[in-house]
């Protein structure tokens, strides 16, 4: 596969105005810089090299127009997003981010969106010092796939197996704020509104996730179980247990939601808390015994810890409300096929 995250060859597109190398030196420039990255953008692979006693880590996320993202969406917040969706995965793993390759599938070459998608994703990118070191173009319906690879120390990387009965369940930030955004989106374009501005507050969640890579760093040594939050809190949990051969009890009330979700009724809003998606925050076990040092640790990231349960014996995830009661929620996670 070419490094060039850029069209080489693209004659039918309806607007190509750009050769292959101007859209490189207007969008992309100078991005594939960084350290362990031997060589970048320019070659037919990018060469990395990961510091002695670690292991690499690489995952892809795929984002693809009306599935998750909508085609009138800010593109500055589809380029953040797509970056952002990635690197979680990394910090999930507690890896360091060494740098990102970026695949377009374009319908047609658009200077105006290909800029603000690239202010977007280069944002965050220099944020969190992640290179752009290469990728591809090509054409079709939109849709937006970022491979990410990052460095963790041999022995070290948190998984979603590991989860022993008794330790605590612990998620970071609030959650529900994502889903809130997409509820606002949906309506708006079923009463056929202007698209929103990128830094509506609304959809600040939805729009722009912020991987909890810092977190994910500390995690490291101090637990060996953690997921981030793509398709919903009890989702992603179910994934722990099943890797784990543990069940969970959740207690609602420490569930941390978003304040956006403050004038929703009370159970819409857990609802959307427990099965809502895309928040990317990071859930994960904690020994009960260290309870005492999770309070330091937010502090230090600057950043709320919540305990919302416990891993037990037995299999599935349990919901209880303030008197002990089982809650149902109406709501499920995200899965790409299911069939309702």
């Amino acid at each position: 596969m070419s490094t060039s995250p850029f069209p080489r060859n693209m004659p039918d597109m309806a607007h190509a105005p750009l050769s292959e190398f101007e859209l490189i030196a207007r969008f992309f420039a100078d991005r594939d810089r960084g350290p362990g990255i031997s060589l970048g953008v320019g070659d037919d692979c990018t060469l990395i090299s990961p510091r002695p006693g670690q292991q690499l880590a690489v995952s892809v996320d795929t984002m693809v127009c009306g599935t998750h993202f909508f085609p009138d969406q800010p593109p500055a917040a589809v380029g953040h997003k797509a970056l952002a969706a990635a690197l979680s995965d990394l910090a999930a793993m507690g890896a360091e981010p060494l740098g990102a390759l970026l695949a377009l599938t374009l319908p047609q070459v658009d200077e105006a969106w290909l800029q603000a998608f690239s202010d977007g994703m280069g944002a965050l990118a220099d944020r969190l010092k992640v290179p752009l070191i290469g990728g591809d173009t090509t054409r079709g319906p939109l849709a937006i796939s970022v491979t990410v690879l990052g460095q963790v120390p041999s022995g070290s990387a948190l998984r979603r197996a590991g989860a022993e009965p008794n330790a605590l369940v612990v998620v970071s930030g609030t959650l529900g704020g994502a889903f809130v955004g997409l509820q606002a989106e949906q309506e708006r374009r079923e009463a056929g509104g202007e698209p929103p501005a990128v830094d509506d507050p609304l959809r600040h969640r939805f729009f722009r996730p912020e991987p909890r890579i810092a977190l994910g760093k500390a995690l490291r040594g101090r637990t060996r179980t953690a997921i981030d939050l793509s398709d919903g809190l009890l989702a992603d949990l179910g994934h722990i247990c099943a890797a784990s051969g543990c069940g969970a009890i959740l207690q609602a009330e420490a569930v941390p939601r978003d304040p956006l979700l403050a004038d929703w009724p009370p159970g819409k809003a857990l609802a959307a808390a427990l099965s809502g998606g895309d928040d990317y925050e990071l859930l994960f076990a904690w020994p009960a015994r260290q309870r005492d040092e999770l309070r330091p640790l937010a502090a230090a990231l600057q950043l709320p810890l919540t305990v919302i349960g416990e891993f037990t014996a037995g299999g599935g995830v349990q919901v209880l409300d303030a008197a002990g009661s089982p809650v149902l929620p109406t709501e499920r996670g995200f899965d790409h096929f299911r069939v309702d």
